[in-house]
């Protein structure tokens, strides 16, 4: 599942196909570890996305316009004061290093032509993008990198730049001849063949040497040492084919998608083979497209993530509050539960005072209420007298008493709220753009859960509506994004007579179906009961439990809690989400 160098080196040349004498229009950072190039040439205009995060380092033209922050941060800055405009003029790759670099030709602040060189470093978490001036010196990059992070290499404005260190003793795949790759495996100790070719070659990622050795062994473990004949011709066989491909710039954009799951497993250039039925091979005509569709929906929720730290944080601590709370109160109710033994010492002793003195600090009695019962010790308070004591247990009674129906009623009010605060984490996994976060942040402002971010000046953005869908027959279909829009969906918009979907005891979005009248078919029905279990934690699952009623019988109790509900004269289907049909469906904004 990474990029290494030799499909890296067929990507440049598809990059250098279009973008080389292009020049950059706009520059936008809608990450810390991200940024997008609009770059604009005789041929039109096309979206480069640079990207160094951990999970999926890649640069490569992107049809996905990821959502930009309202103040750009001081790295976007500084290249859009150095590369607007900027014509690029080659992209290098030093061997299969898993750097490309990309010179432009641009004029500085007297107007004088310099040429400004950006190095995109796909390495793990190690990835980086550096501004390089004239000098060799880095201008700056989108990470610093000082003594205290790393001992081998500084990146730092103003040091000279320098390679990444390459692994001891490794090879380049490009470079090096076949005989000298049987010279190296012969050098090392003996192991698994897939990991003899990954520390020595550089360039082959660990799906290239692992699809190697199936190849090798057909699918049988093999050994860097002890291969048979027949298995070193394998080798070299699949060794000068993957040269071969990569001579003739012959790549094959390939993904392998899971079969269970429907999710990208892993990408290539050229077919792979070794999972076998777990997953099927598909096609791409450009390495951009591949990376767009491998990489959308995984950065879209690490881009979420990454911005919804704060609200996931405070959602975190309310709900470990109350957890807390609910358990102390359950524990109380438990001892309340032992409130009668009270009331019967009270009891006792009342009927007993002629036998009790001042300053006893215990008495035992015979137990009138279980008379085959040993006798009853009733602890008293020495400074007070038998009747006192015996008040004492008849007021800790009436307290217990009370403060049982006050903890019933607070027990309830703790279970709704564990209940609404997993609510709020399933609308925010499922969160897909700023705004979404803006909503969800105003909701949990609005319950008191953060502060309100006070009055600003600028006018706030229009409230979102509703996913929108059209079911195949022809029927709408919304679906919330939040709780204060499935109250709206719901409660305002609907009409009596439209059907109301929700998982069963599951988090997830209200669903409406707009039937204007019309019978609803089964065929909607059940579309749109996969689009709620789709959009519900229950979005993972198969046979999701799906509650479906007229509108007219759903209802708020007073003072509940943002987008709950209860209703009745309902039915129950049994529906396994899909993604497909939700893309199938989606109408477009």
């Amino acid at each position: 599942m990474a990029l290494d160098g030799a499909l890296l080196s067929l990507l440049k040349r598809e990059l250098e196909d279009w973008a080389v004498d292009t020049r950059i229009d706009k520059i936008h950072q809608p990450s810390r570890e991200e940024l997008v190039f609009h770059m604009r040439g005789r041929a039109g205009a096309r979206r480069m996305l640079l990207s160094c995060r951990a999970a999926g380092p890649r640069i490569h033209f992107t049809q996905f316009v990821p959502e930009n922050p309202a103040v750009p941060p001081m790295f976007c800055m500084l290249l859009r004061k150095r590369l607007i405009n900027a014509k690029l003029l080659r992209i290098r790759q030093p061997g299969l290093e898993r750097v490309l670099f990309l010179d432009f030709d641009t004029t500085n602040d007297l107007g004088d032509h310099i040429t400004l060189t950006l190095a995109v470093e796909i390495m793990g978490r190690h990835s980086n993008i550096i501004l390089i001036g004239e000098d060799g010196a880095i201008v700056d990059s989108i990470k610093r990198v000082d003594a205290e992070m790393s001992s081998v290499r500084l990146v730092l404005p103003g040091l000279p730049y320098t390679m990444p260190p390459a692994p001891a003793n490794s090879m380049d795949f490009e470079s090096t001849s076949l005989d000298e790759i049987w010279e190296g495996l012969g050098r090392q100790k003996d192991m698994e063949l897939s990991k003899a070719l990954l520390s020595l070659l550089c360039g082959l990622s660990p799906v290239v040497c692992r699809e190697a050795a199936f190849y090798v062994g057909r699918g049988a473990d093999v050994r860097s040492h002890s291969m048979t004949g027949d298995q070193r011709q394998r080798l070299t066989f699949f060794l000068g084919q993957l040269k071969e491909r990569l001579d003739k710039i012959n790549g094959q954009p390939t993904m392998l998608v899971e079969n269970d799951t429907g999710k990208p497993l892993d990408f290539s250039f050229f077919p792979i083979a070794q999972y076998g039925i777990k997953a099927t091979a598909k096609t791409f005509d450009r390495f951009s497209d591949l990376l767009d569709a491998f990489y959308a929906q995984r950065d879209q929720m690490e881009r979420m993530r990454q911005k919804s730290k704060d609200l996931l944080r405070v959602l975190a601590n309310a709900s470990d509050r109350a957890s807390r709370k609910l358990n102390a109160q359950r524990l109380e109710l438990k001892q309340c539960g032992d409130r009668e033994h009270l009331r019967q010492c009270g009891d006792l002793l009342n009927a007993n005072l002629y036998r009790i003195q001042k300053g006893m600090t215990e008495i035992s009695l015979e137990n009138f209420y279980d008379p085959e019962a040993p006798l009853l010790r009733i602890k008293l308070d020495p400074s007070k007298t038998p009747v006192q004591n015996a008040q004492k247990y008849y007021k800790d009674y009436r307290k217990a008493q009370t403060a049982e129906a006050f903890l019933i009623d607070q027990i309830a009010q703790g279970e709704q709220e564990l209940l609404y605060i997993d609510t709020v984490f399933d609308s925010l996994s499922r969160a897909q753009t700023e705004r979404e976060l803006q909503e969800i942040r105003r909701e949990l402002a609005g319950q008191g859960y953060i502060r309100s971010q006070g009055k600003s000046r600028q006018k706030p953005p229009p409230l979102l509506g509703p996913l929108e869908f059209m079911s195949s027959d022809g029927f709408p279909i919304q679906v919330g994004r939040n709780n204060q829009q499935n109250d709206r969906l719901t409660l305002r918009d609907a009409h009596n007579g439209d059907l109301w979907l929700h998982v069963k005891n599951i988090p997830g979005s209200h669903t409406i179906v707009k039937a204007a009248g019309a019978e609803i078919p089964d065929t909607t029905v059940l579309e749109a009961a996969q689009l709620a279990a789709f959009h519900s934690r229950a979005r993972e699952s198969s046979q999701v439990p799906v509650d479906y009623t007229r509108v007219k019988f759903v209802k708020k109790p007073q003072g509940a809690k943002p987008g709950m509900v209860i209703y009745d004269h309902y039915n129950t289907v049994y529906v396994t989400p899909s993604q497909e049909l939700n893309d199938r469906l989606l109408q477009k904004e």
